[in-house]
């Protein structure tokens, strides 16, 4: 069974920055995507940033330029986001996600089947 912890969320100024990790195990296939997604009070998860395992990345129009994504490479089990340039508006549940299959990156919380517990940010103005 795939287990993702996350660690790394926090309290920053507007302007700050943080830099999430999230520990995956129990793997029994090498190529798979990973994923952060994130989810405020009273709105929809939306996914925020992925990468597969030939470290094609994808990101939300809104953290393009701020967040980069990115994994450890020698055994892709350690997933990161560092976030720069944080705005009142990222704060949220941030939440990492894995694919059960290879698949290209994509936002779309549908095709990611395990999903850690949450670390939350929060950006104050």
């Amino acid at each position: 069974q795939v287990q993702l912890v996350e660690s790394g969320g926090g309290s920053v100024q507007a302007g700050g920055s943080l830099r999430l990790s999230c520990a995956a195990s129990g793997y029994t296939y090498s190529s798979y995507c990973m994923g952060w997604f994130r989810q405020a009070p009273g709105k929809e998860r939306e996914g925020v940033a992925t990468i597969d395992s030939r470290g094609r990345t994808s990101y939300a129009d809104s953290v393009k330029g701020r967040f980069t994504i990115s994994q450890d490479n020698a055994k892709k089990t350690t997933l990161y986001l560092q976030m720069n340039s944080l705005k009142p508006e990222d704060t949220a549940m941030y939440i990492c996600a894995s694919s059960a299959h290879n698949l290209r990156p994509t936002l779309d919380a549908d095709y990611f089947r395990y999903w850690g517990q949450g670390t939350q940010v929060t950006v104050s103005s």
